[in-house]
């Protein structure tokens, strides 16, 4: 049942209460008092407004994508609000979630969290770690990224191409978010305005990138280990 973008499904067979019918039936050979002698059904029905029935509270599961225990949220509508109830649920501030996935803890840029979220999808919390930057030279017009933002303020890299410049960068990877170019803060762009700096950097030009990776873990609650000893 998606929260974005779909209307949830109506219940079949409902009925409203509010509608009522009653008929007079008359017996041949008698009269109706209102019909002068011309049997009439009566049907009348009540104009007063359906009573508003609670919606139902819709309950996700959620955890840090690098390890925590699971939380339960509710009562949002769109990313930011999402984000929010994460990081109170978390007891952090908002600004630490880089983004999210459904259903894996791992940068899979597939299952990144869009404008559609079902009641059975596990989200996955994407969590900022440490910073780091590196001068990059652009010796070619095209860096190599794809970039994509979060809708929160945060646009970080969704692919690298193979082979190109920023794929021979040491330190990138996919799932960084870009936080400056040439010291510049980016924090609040959108991934188009991102995407046009980098475009406009002259070619031959040396500029400083600087990048915030996600928190990794190599082992997840999700997971069981046996240890024979």
């Amino acid at each position: 049942m998606p929260l974005f973008g779909k209307k949830a499904k109506q219940a079949k067979g409902a009925i409203d209460e509010n509608q009522t019918i009653s008929q007079s039936v008359t017996r041949p050979g008698e009269e109706s008092p209102a019909s002068n002698g011309t049997a009439k059904n009566e049907v009348t029905q009540k104009n007063e407004a359906p009573t508003p029935q609670p919606r139902p509270k819709l309950v996700f599961h959620c955890q840090q994508a690098h390890g925590s225990p699971t939380g339960i949220i509710s009562g949002f509508s769109n990313v930011k609000e999402l984000y929010q109830k994460i990081a109170e649920c978390y007891d952090m501030e908002t600004d630490q979630i880089l983004f999210c996935t459904l259903n894996t803890h791992k940068i899979d840029m597939s299952r990144l969290l869009g404008g559609q979220i079902g009641l059975e999808d596990f989200i996955f919390a994407h969590i900022k770690s440490q910073p780091k930057e590196v001068d990059v030279t652009k010796s070619e017009d095209a860096l190599g990224l794809t970039i994509t933002d979060n809708g929160a303020g945060y646009a970080f890299i969704k692919r690298i191409k193979e082979g190109s410049i920023m794929d021979k960068t040491p330190l990138i990877a996919v799932g960084d978010h870009i936080e400056k170019i040439d010291g510049k803060s980016l924090v609040g762009c959108r991934h188009f305005e991102v995407a046009k700096m980098l475009k406009e950097i002259p070619k031959g030009k040396t500029f400083t990138i600087r990048t915030v990776e996600p928190m990794k873990s190599d082992i997840h609650p999700f997971y069981m280990y046996e240890i024979d000893i």
